[in-house]
């Protein structure tokens, strides 16, 4: 027979063992508990990619324009644009057309008072026509819509990727692809200083 002292103690380690159990069961509910909760946000949460998608892009070219300036690049280009090796290239992809791109693009560089572009458009564009590229002229007449109050320069296309490179090796260069599937359509920004110009640049060095 079990003496008083052992029964006491028998009945002590049933309770603690039962009270262990009941923990552990406590525990175990609460992360099932957890699990359905989140399980169900995420089902009932409408997932939008696009949206994030353009955020992304979008947050990132007003972050790094307040540290672009004089001697950067900016290139918004067609969806074959190669993907760079070179260290001085960033590139963001948008899923959008590049008109949208450039304009956004174009807006925000204006809210920056340092800032200037000088916009860079490949000279084949020029000569491709209908038969070669259905669509290009209504294409033209929107990018003219855009770009046509600025600064523009048109130059070879390899004459533009001569004077990035160059650029790219002391200077960043941002670069945002589009879904844009027509040939030569990509517009090349050089960014300028807003309060000083070649101008007054050149009355500073007669100056000295």
């Amino acid at each position: 027979m079990l003496t008083e002292d052992a029964r006491k103690f028998s009945l002590i380690f049933i309770i603690w063992n039962e009270m262990r159990n009941f923990k552990i069961t406590i525990r175990e509910i609460a992360i099932l508990t957890l699990f359905t909760t989140i399980f169900l946000f995420l089902a009932c949460s409408p997932i939008e990619k696009k949206p994030l998608l353009e955020r992304g892009w979008k947050q990132q070219l007003e972050m790094q324009l307040p540290l672009l300036g004089h001697r950067n690049w900016i290139m918004i280009v067609d969806k074959a644009f190669p993907m760079q090796s070179t260290q001085g290239v960033n590139m963001l992809y948008a899923e959008e057309e590049l008109l949208n791109v450039l304009k956004y693009t174009l807006e925000r560089i204006d809210e920056n008072n340092h800032i200037r572009p000088i916009i860079f458009t490949d000279k084949e564009l020029g000569f491709i026509n209908q038969e070669l590229v259905p669509g290009i002229e209504d294409y033209k007449f929107s990018l003219n819509q855009v770009i046509g109050k600025l600064n523009v320069r048109v130059i070879p296309h390899d004459s533009v990727f001569i004077k990035i490179d160059k650029a790219s090796k002391l200077f960043k260069t941002l670069v945002i692809k589009t879904n844009q599937v027509i040939p030569y359509s990509s517009v090349f920004i050089e960014l300028d200083c807003d309060y000083w110009s070649k101008e007054k640049e050149k009355q500073l060095r007669q100056l000295m």
